[in-house]
């Protein structure tokens, strides 16, 4: 069991890198949000399962934790999405289609 729970704190800090390699490497604000969302959640979600794997009367306080985190990062990023549309940021690829970048 400590190989599983150990192999998937390993694939969700792998995803937590990768995720913020993604802000530093994408480039603009959208593509960011993706990066960060989706890679950290996935990332986020497989470390609580290993913490499962090796604590399992923990379960209960790590379902909780998982809810929240699959409750407010889709929220959030859609929120943030937004308010960049709404301030007037253009995805990368609209402003090299118009000429502005």
């Amino acid at each position: 069991m400590q190989i599983i729970g150990a192999s998937l704190i390993l694939l969700g800090t792998s995803f937590l890198f990768l995720g913020a390699l993604g802000l530093f490497r994408m480039p603009d604000v959208y593509n960011r949000i993706q990066a960060g969302t989706k890679a950290t959640t996935l990332g986020s979600l497989s470390v609580l399962l290993g913490i499962a794997v090796y604590y399992p009367l923990w379960w209960p306080k790590l379902l909780l934790i998982a809810l929240f985190i699959l409750l407010t990062s889709p929220i959030a990023s859609s929120t943030l999405a937004r308010a960049a549309y709404k301030t007037g940021l253009r995805p990368y690829r609209a402003a090299l289609d118009k000429g502005e970048g």
